[in-house]
């Protein structure tokens, strides 16, 4: 079956789900920035999932089949996490999480990596405007990051005048 014609299926993670998520998180990332230092095994990624962003954040997964393929992690006007695996990049599952997120904050920032092309396209389409470049130095990696932020623009109301007459 083509993946592109099927839609995934938008869950809530739980404890079960986390280390998916971290080894999304691993490959998506490491596939796109392979020169980035890997600061972290496997299992530390997996403790940061369960016993820091599950208590805090909300996470949702794409599952497409029994197969889970995007994680995003969010909470408190910020995404702490939105990775797809590589092999489903660019069919409306990294847009489907992040609208999720939208739905339920009026505002969000995030950080990402200033080489990290793809990942910055996206949010920019996504209506998120770069605000501020670092040099790396207060990241694990020391890679050079942009912080992004998006707002909910206000909702536009037509007001009906009463015809004179």
């Amino acid at each position: 079956m083509d993946n592109a014609l099927v839609e995934p299926e938008i869950v809530a993670l739980t404890a079960d789900h986390m280390q998916a998520a971290a080894g999304i998180r691993r490959v998506a990332l490491w596939q796109r920035l392979p020169w980035l230092p890997d600061v972290h095994t496997p299992e530390e990624e997996e403790q940061y999932w369960r016993m820091h962003l599950l208590p805090n954040c909300s996470i949702l997964g794409a599952a497409m089949g029994n197969r889970l393929v995007g994680v995003i992690a969010y909470g408190d006007n910020w995404i702490e996490q939105l990775y797809v695996l590589p092999g489903f990049q660019g069919m409306g599952i990294g847009s489907s999480l992040l609208g999720c997120a939208k739905e339920e904050m009026n505002e969000i920032s995030l950080w990402t990596f200033r080489r990290n092309a793809g990942a910055r396209s996206f949010y920019e389409r996504h209506g998120f405007t770069a605000e501020r470049e670092t040099d790396g130095a207060d990241n694990e990696e020391r890679e050079p990051d942009v912080l992004y932020h998006w707002r909910r623009l206000p909702e536009r109301t037509v007001r009906l005048q009463p015809r004179d007459g």
